[in-house]
């Protein structure tokens, strides 16, 4: 299959790239600057622009562009390109994909379990409401951007991915070396539920909805049990040999990431229910297993 990947240099992007390939896929990697090689397209989703021929031919598209969110401090300036990027950009490819003659059969579009705002000890599933907040608001619509595309028939999937446990980037990518030095430990009073999922079960599960026809709309990409930030915590001691005797305190917290603290110790329990429901089987569906799979990718 010919498939198209926005966000195709991020951690997500680049490890589903490098599976797509490895089983004879040819992908075409959206990108903001000039093409460079043949499998590349250009897109400009600040100002509604996506090459056509980079879609042409294309069964599959998968879209995962957005600013990182725990990437700067929440100035109103970032919010705002967090907000954009993925607003903007999911509008922009959902009209470029409803404008073709030949539209692809599949748009998995990426989101976040942060749709549902702080569960607490709440479990939630894909039924469940938009929560309050920035991050919810921002769901909210990067998801309802892609309605061209559904209006057009596009069969359209939304990825509510939790956290990815690599080493290579995200959340996971800051934590290994602090445990490593012996630095790690829970964030304010541990109690919050984090959904996590491990990297390769994350490209498994796109790769999953990509193939499932009878999945559209949300599904949340995250491992069968939530786990508290404790739970996390004590796993990586063990699993790294390392003590995890250093809590960080709600308080520092909030002077060293601002707004964002509130939703790093914010909790959110949400369950796969569609992945589960539609047969998917996870290779790591515990975070030791996530962990130790993390360790091990090159």
């Amino acid at each position: 299959m010919r498939i198209a990947v926005t966000g195709a240099t991020g951690l997500i992007g680049s490890a589903l790239v490098r599976s797509l390939r490895a089983d004879g896929h040819e992908v075409v990697r959206f990108v903001r600057r000039e093409p460079v090689g043949a499998d590349e397209a250009r897109w400009d989703p600040a100002r509604g622009y996506v090459d056509p021929a980079g879609l042409a031919g294309c069964g599959a598209v998968v879209h995962l562009a957005g600013a990182g969110v725990g990437d700067h401090r929440w100035t109103a300036a970032y919010k705002r390109e967090i907000r954009d990027s993925r607003v903007l950009g999911t509008a922009a490819l959902a009209n470029a994909l409803a404008a073709l003659d030949e539209p692809p059969a599949v748009l998995v579009s990426g989101s976040a379990v942060g749709y549902y705002g702080d569960t607490g000890d709440r479990p939630v599933d894909e039924g469940a409401p938009a929560g309050h907040g920035f991050l919810p608001s921002v769901c909210v619509e990067w998801e309802a951007a892609a309605a061209a595309a559904q209006e057009a028939g596009i069969r359209t999937a939304f990825a509510r991915t939790g956290l990815v446990v690599a080493r290579e980037g995200g959340a996971w990518g800051r934590m290994f070396p602090l445990f490593r030095a012996g630095l790690g430990g829970r964030l304010g009073n541990g109690r919050q539920y984090w959904s996590y999922i491990s990297l390769r079960d994350e490209v498994a599960a796109l790769r999953h909805i990509i193939d499932t026809p009878r999945l559209s709309g949300p599904v949340n990409l995250t491992a069968p049990e939530p786990l508290t930030n404790r739970q996390v915590t004590e796993a990586m001691a063990r699993v790294l040999h390392r003590p995890a005797l250093l809590p960080v305190p709600a308080v520092a917290l909030r002077v060293a990431l601002g707004e964002f603290a509130e939703d790093v110790l914010g909790s959110q329990r949400a369950r796969p229910a569609r992945l589960l429901e539609s047969g998917f089987v996870f290779r790591d569906p515990g975070i030791e297993q996530a962990l130790r799979a993390a360790l091990s990718s090159t």
